[in-house]
């Protein structure tokens, strides 16, 4: 079983550190110390769930269904332009910056209390963006459902115990990548490392989507 658990821990991290829409968000909300508690339970507690339901065999079922397929599919693609839309904004315009007693830092270090100078969304509002990039985003379920199910299955009785190990995984990627973003923040001190990030996360939103597209719509 211990076997099991290590074996669900390493593919769980596989599957999940990677850029992608969820960890980009995670990382964000980490750089600004925007309710990062809240975000990194919504997307751990959201994993656990997923990777039990993969491990009870759901998998098979969803991934056979189109009707579940088409839906979740442009549902997420719209979500992940959405999301790359604003982030593109964001780039363009420049509207990040880190602050110290109020005052924008354009080079250097923060001091302990900086914080980003664009005012924090309220916790309903990121809450709703981490559920909406965790939810419809149907990577989420080809990872944890399908795939991760998929293998868990092969682990027999044992398949329990890996699902185990894989929510051990995520639960520490999302926590650790959550708070420890705060390490970057120095060199988030500047402005241009902020409009970079949202370029990034832009194009990774847009590639994610279109991929989703060209592959909803492949024979």
């Amino acid at each position: 079983m211990w076997t099991s658990a290590l074996a669900g821990l390493g593919f769980g991290l596989a599957l999940i550190v990677a850029i992608g829409a969820q960890n980009a968000h995670v990382l964000r909300t980490g750089l600004r110390r925007e309710h990062v508690g809240l975000v990194v339970a919504i997307c751990a507690v959201s994993d656990l769930l997923l990777i039990a339901v993969g491990a009870a065999g759901v998998g098979t079922v969803v991934a056979a269904s189109r009707p579940v397929t088409v839906v979740t599919t442009v549902l997420g693609a719209a979500v992940l332009l959405g999301y790359g839309a604003l982030a593109a904004r964001r780039a363009v315009r420049g509207d990040d910056a880190l602050v110290v007693d109020g005052t924008p830092v354009v080079d250097g270090t923060p001091g302990v209390d900086g914080a980003v100078g664009r005012a924090p969304g309220t916790a309903a509002a990121v809450a709703l963006t981490t559920l909406a990039l965790t939810w419809l985003n149907p990577h989420v379920y080809l990872d944890t459902v399908v795939l991760l199910g998929s293998v868990a299955a092969g682990h027999g009785d044992a398949r329990w115990w890996f699902a185990a190990g894989a929510g051990v995984g995520s639960v520490l990627w999302f926590t650790t990548l959550g708070y420890g973003a705060r390490l970057l923040r120095p060199v988030f001190a500047r402005p241009a490392a902020w409009r970079v990030l949202d370029a990034v996360i832009a194009a990774v939103m847009v590639g994610i989507a279109t991929g989703l597209v060209v592959d909803l719509l492949a024979p």
